[in-house]
């Protein structure tokens, strides 16, 4: 299953994290030197939720974004209790 909002096309993305190492300049250092540079991955924050699609409540899963948004519609709370049971009368 792909990592993809598909209200927002948020998805995955690739980046570089950037190591690096010594004392500033403007701090007294002779600068700041490149030590390593890895690959990382930005993932987008999904949320599996309950949502109202095409008149039915179906899970989907969603960036936290679209839901801020009001990109989805989510179902009513139920307010449904069991009927309580009747005490037998007494004699």
């Amino acid at each position: 299953m792909a990592r993809k909002c598909p209200y927002t096309g948020k998805q995955t993305i690739f980046g570089r994290s950037i190591a690096r190492r010594g004392k500033a300049k403007y701090l007294g250092g002779v600068g700041r030197k490149v030590t390593g540079i890895t690959k990382r991955r930005f993932k987008p924050n999904i949320q599996k939720v309950r949502a109202i699609i095409d008149g039915k409540v179906c899970r989907i899963r969603v960036s936290a974004k679209a839901i801020r948004m009001g990109l989805i519609t989510k179902p009513p709370k139920r307010t449904w209790r069991p009927e309580q049971q009747e005490a037998p009368a007494g004699e």
